[in-house]
């Protein structure tokens, strides 16, 4: 009796239609595109160990949408990288048959995605866009660091750290960590949102993230770099809350949809764990529910 059970339900999954047993996400395209010296995790980073995606972009496949993850240069201006990620993501929806996709940007990456559907001519193949930590009104520690650096010494420690970011990601392509720096400054972004508008007729959102304070044990690198983001938050009036890299004041654009709520013995999400950097995020947050949250409401803005 129960091998004829077992054996009828086997039969009816495929007498009933496919699109029954489809993920919550069935066919949705998206794109998540890194922030600096980020990459494409299909290949990873150090022989594929480091993944800038935690596993995301696998869970997220697993629940029915169709994933890229396009590298660009590490190190590189948001018009460069821009370029690199709309020719990697056009292939990519060419080959997957998607007709438009949803732009997911991290930190940089989402000043990326906007430039792309602004600039790029990318708003006929975009169904929405949404950032993440990303940094709208800049990020004072990029003014900060690049105020230590002399004028006169830029090209030469430009030179060298673009060296060997080529060297690291074993990439080809142009590397410029000064270009990126500027890039991140509160004076270039503002001159960046006054010509790089939200297009009519796409939706934008944006998800943000906090430290509760610089905590050495849940946050061994953002805790060195959260105390000079408070104190340059508070000189740019952008308030002290902040992920380590990225004001929180500046992570906002377009539709607000808050903060990663985070597990109770938590301090507060900061910007790598924000993407499950080398799955450092899981520990403190849900993180697959809350980036397929992100996904569920791209889908409804349809």
């Amino acid at each position: 009796m129960k091998t004829k059970l077992l054996a009828g339900i086997f039969a009816l999954s495929f007498a009933l239609p496919s699109g029954l047993f489809a993920g919550p996400l069935d066919g949705q395209c998206i794109a998540l595109v890194h922030g600096i010296l980020g990459f494409d995790d299909t290949k990873g980073l150090a022989a594929g160990l480091v993944k800038y995606w935690g596993g995301l972009d696998g869970y997220l496949r697993s629940q029915g949408a169709k994933v890229t993850t396009p590298g660009s240069s590490a190190a590189n201006s948001i018009p460069v990288r821009a370029d690199q990620i709309k020719t990697a993501v056009t292939s990519w929806m060419s080959s997957n048959g998607c007709s438009k996709v949803q732009l997911v940007g991290h930190s940089q990456g989402g000043l990326v995605v906007r430039y792309m559907v602004k600039n790029l001519g990318f708003n006929t193949k975009t169904a929405t866009v949404t950032t993440v930590d990303s940094l709208h009104k800049g990020a004072p520690l990029a003014d900060i660091v690049l105020a230590v650096i002399p004028s006169w010494l830029q090209p030469f420690a430009n030179s060298a750290l673009s060296l060997l970011a080529k060297l690291v990601y074993r990439d080809g392509r142009p590397q410029d960590v000064i270009a990126m720096g500027k890039s991140l400054t509160v004076s270039y972004v503002n001159s960046f949102n006054s010509s790089t508008p939200n297009v009519s007729g796409i939706k934008y959102y944006s998800y943000g993230n906090a430290m509760a304070w610089a905590d050495l044990i849940q946050h061994p690198l953002m805790a060195l770099t959260h105390p000079i983001t408070w104190a340059g938050g508070i000189f740019y009036g952008l308030g002290g809350a902040n992920d380590g890299v990225v004001p929180l004041t500046s992570q906002k654009w377009g539709t607000y949809k808050g903060e990663a709520p985070s597990y109770w013995f938590a301090t507060g999400i900061d910007h790598l764990q924000a993407t499950n950097f080398e799955w450092s995020g899981q520990t403190y947050f849900d993180v697959n529910g809350w980036y397929l949250n992100i996904a569920k409401n791209a889908k409804a803005a349809l």
